[in-house]
């Protein structure tokens, strides 16, 4: 029972990491497409780079659009990604690359006009910046990206102490910097200002995924709350004996580390169970050890 319990839960596993795969990488088609492209927001990338290179290579060959160039550089990419960061990450990786490539190539077939709006160029940079950026963090979280440079970030990250925002930062400088030459100072400046904001908000949105909850619950009631951690959040704990400094008491502690949504079924397990429970429930912001990730 166990054991088919445990297979259910990976098969859920997966069918939440790709369908949150397929969702990031809407995002980030969307973002760019609709906000970035139109604006020549490039800040960074190699949707960035394609955003520049569109404009010297789509007049003299028109079927090399943005979205084909796109692909033709993360193949690339993908290549040295496959030997730095194994075969899972790059699969998912060309997974996303060519879903990318493919969305951005039909969304030209949608009835709405780009760019979005007539002059409300900051709107744009904002909607830009907040949409492509959280579906980025989603690809990251999910431990995949939507290519290009993406997959240098991963790299310095696998190798250094280098948080993903500050590496893509690093690694999309250059790329930012040259619209300043291309497209004027104007799209220069909002590119320069986009990259850093990207940064942050990846590094924000991944924080917020993958926040976990320290729980101690002070219980008489351990017989019926450690069976629930075991059998239906299926976490592991941490429990021995107390006794209260003021009622003299004694009372099993139990401490466990767990998802957010699991934390709220633990919290109302315990009000259910043993209603005098003291419980504390903390931000974890860094957990090491089976079942959590050790990065």
């Amino acid at each position: 029972m166990a054991e088919k319990s445990q297979k259910q839960k990976k098969i859920l596993s997966q069918v939440y990491t790709w369908t949150m795969i397929n969702i990031g990488t809407l995002m980030v088609a969307a973002g760019v497409y609709f906000f970035k492209a139109p604006r020549n927001f490039a800040t960074g990338g190699v949707s960035g780079l394609a955003i520049i290179l569109a404009k010297f290579i789509t007049p003299v060959i028109p079927f090399m659009g943005q979205a084909e160039i796109n692909l033709v550089i993360n193949a690339i990419l993908l290549v040295i990604g496959f030997v730095f960061l194994g075969r899972g990450c790059t699969f998912k990786t060309a997974y996303c690359t060519l879903v990318y490539s493919i969305e951005m190539s039909l969304m030209k077939y949608l009835p709405i006009e780009v760019p979005v709006t007539d002059n409300e160029v900051f709107l744009e940079f904002i909607y830009a910046m907040v949409i492509s950026s959280a579906g980025s963090a989603i690809l990251f979280a999910c431990k995949t990206s939507s290519g290009g440079t993406d997959i240098i970030a991963l790299i310095i990250k696998k190798f250094t102490n280098m948080n993903i925002g500050p590496a893509l930062l690093l690694t999309d400088f250059l790329i930012a910097a040259s619209t300043f030459f291309i497209f004027g100072i104007q799209t220069g400046l909002y590119s320069i200002l986009g990259l850093f904001i990207k940064s942050v908000v990846v590094d924000s949105v991944l924080d917020n995924i993958r926040k976990t909850k320290s729980v101690t619950i002070i219980t008489s009631q351990p017989e019926t709350i450690s069976p629930f951690i075991l059998e239906n959040i299926h976490r592991g704990y941490t429990s021995y004996k107390a006794t209260g400094g003021y009622t003299q008491n004694e009372r099993t502690i139990i401490i466990t580390i767990c998802k957010r949504s699991e934390a709220l079924k633990l919290k109302a397990k315990i009000h259910a169970a043993d209603p005098t429970a003291f419980v504390i429930i903390t931000n974890a912001n860094e957990i090491l050890g089976k079942g959590f990730a050790s990065e």
